[in-house]
């Protein structure tokens, strides 16, 4: 189609190009129009650190467009007509507000590589702070999380489909722990347990009611270790992330390896991948534990290690789900099911 555009504009015979030229011209900014343009970047600080939900406008003919940077300080507008000019500004909190030049964006062409420095205006602008924008988001993303339930029923809060989720504080650490710990399905799947190690008579407390109120106080208890210790304490203590990030994109073996990985793997506040010392400490709590109260005869270093490894089997379980069965059965509040 280039090809042709360009070469009825060259050749000439009894007047053609007269007659051409007006269509051609015509047809390539159709097609410049077609192709559309790009911006694509980086917000920093004074110190080279990125700078995460920074504000991103973009003042052009066709009027504004706004987008907010990802966890390590990106950015991306796509689909822009091709020409000009355009101007970016970029806010955020404790910064001075920047402006770029005239940019003029040519047809097909994304410009990369668009690094924004930022200085800072009565506070620092670092990606260690949690201004109050990324506070409010994060609270908000939170709340979704906390929307979730497969089929529906059972609570699902611990795994993200959001991209671009932000780092939870502290005290949402804890909320959300407590929110899954309490709820009254929680609870259930530890009876439903309770009743299997029932059936086979372990631990030895004995059967009938009181054997079974035992088993169900064993099981609830050595959860709410896990949860606490492995998605409140541990994460608030260490700045790491103890949800787990659906995938969704890939091969089967890439997401299955991903899903594995995760289980020692996690993602930190600082958006670096770290060795999940979290999810790890949590396991090892709810495997040792139960050595406080369970028979003499049950206790001891093989329990510890035996609930631990069960433990991690189990949080390697519901990430492979997660990443291949829960994601389509999950109601996600107002989000749609992909």
């Amino acid at each position: 189609m280039a090809w042709l555009l360009c070469t009825g504009l060259e050749y000439s015979q009894a007047g053609a190009v007269e007659r051409e030229a007006p269509l051609n011209s015509q047809a390539h900014s159709l097609l410049a129009d077609e192709l559309g343009a790009g911006i694509s970047g980086t917000v920093l600080d004074e110190q080279g650190d990125v700078v995460p939900w920074a504000r991103v406008t973009l003042l052009g003919p066709e009027g504004q467009k706004t987008v907010t940077t990802n966890r390590v300080g990106k950015f991306t507008l796509k689909d822009l007509k091709p020409g000009g000019p355009y101007r970016l500004t970029v806010e955020c909190s404790g910064c001075v507000p920047w402006t770029s030049d005239a940019i003029t964006l040519q047809p097909g062409h994304l410009l990369t590589g668009y690094d924004v420095h930022l200085r800072a205006s009565g506070g620092i602008v670092s990606a260690g702070m949690a201004p109050k924008t990324e506070l409010l988001i994060a609270t908000a993303q939170m709340h979704e999380e906390e929307q979730q339930r497969v089929l529906d029923v059972f609570p699902n809060f611990y795994v993200t489909y959001n991209p671009q989720t932000v780092p939870l504080s502290a005290g949402m650490k804890y909320k959300l722990a407590l929110r899954n710990a309490l709820d009254p399905m929680t609870f259930v799947g530890a009876a439903f347990l309770a009743a299997i190690y029932q059936a086979g008579g372990t631990p030895d407390y004995g059967g009938g009611v009181e054997g079974y109120g035992k088993r169900v106080g064993d099981e609830y208890a050595s959860d709410f270790a896990d949860v606490m210790v492995g998605g409140a304490v541990l994460p608030a203590l260490l700045h790491q992330d103890p949800r787990y990030f659906y995938k969704g994109t890939g091969t089967k073996r890439a997401r299955l390896m991903y899903a594995i990985r995760s289980a020692f793997l996690c993602r930190g506040d600082n958006g670096k991948t770290q060795m999940n010392y979290s999810g790890i400490g949590g396991d090892l709590a709810a495997g040792a534990l139960p050595n406080l109260y369970l028979p003499d005869e049950d206790r001891g270093v093989g329990t510890t290690f035996e609930g631990f490894g069960i433990f991690t089997a189990s949080r390697i379980t519901v990430n492979v789900l997660q990443e291949f069965f829960l994601n389509r059965m999950t109601s996600r509040g107002h989000h749609k099911r992909h």
